[in-house]
């Protein structure tokens, strides 16, 4: 019997995440957590003095090149995989792209705390936060890349090009699966050809 209790009130508060993740307070809130997470870590970072100014420089630069790999993986291999709840919701979002699904505010900055932690106990602090802090910049800068996609309608060429590039994977789920870069898309494969081209 209380097995059956613990399944029925974990089922209610997953049921009560998933609601409130599709709200517009949880998609804005997050944004406001991520970017002040972000200002932090960079601010400590900085502060701790444990790097030349050139290694810090190249660990944001490495950061936000990482996050755009980590960007893809997550698309491709999680909302488009396994993890059924996860797919769940993406798939919502591929069936309304205007509404505000995404994950819950508190659990992007959850993993970067743990994240944070893990690179503490393998690199200088300083480096570790900067680290961190460029990862949770990448995903803000995904997060408001993938809102403007699809909440804008842009009259430059190159820009329209830009958004396409994300359209078509809302047609073709098996393709595109980078917002802020095609890079991985094309290194591994899953860049959308049309029939035109191939030929």
């Amino acid at each position: 019997m209380r097995e059956h209790t613990l399944k029925g009130f974990s089922g209610v508060m997953t049921d009560a995440v998933v609601r409130m993740s599709r709200t517009r307070a949880n998609y804005w809130v997050e944004f406001v957590i991520d970017i002040a997470l972000g200002i932090l870590f960079v601010i400590e970072g900085l502060r701790r003095h444990d790097l030349h100014p050139a290694a810090a420089w190249l660990t944001i630069v490495l950061g936000l090149f990482l996050f755009s790999f980590m960007e893809y993986c997550f698309h491709r291999w999680l909302l488009h995989g396994p993890v059924r709840l996860m797919e769940q919701g993406h798939m919502a979002h591929h069936k309304s792209p205007l509404d505000y699904d995404s994950l819950p505010f508190f659990l992007p900055a959850l993993i970067l705390l743990g994240l944070t932690a893990g690179f503490v106990l393998v690199m200088p602090a300083g480096q570790a936060f900067l680290l961190a802090g460029a990862l949770l910049f990448g995903y803000v800068i995904y997060g408001l890349n993938h809102f403007i996609i699809h909440h804008a309608r842009f009259r430059r060429p190159l820009a329209r090009k830009w958004a396409a590039y994300h359209h078509i994977h809302h047609y073709h789920p098996d393709r595109n699966f980078g917002v802020t870069t095609p890079l991985w898309d094309i290194v591994l494969g899953t860049r959308y050809i049309s029939c035109q081209k191939r030929i």
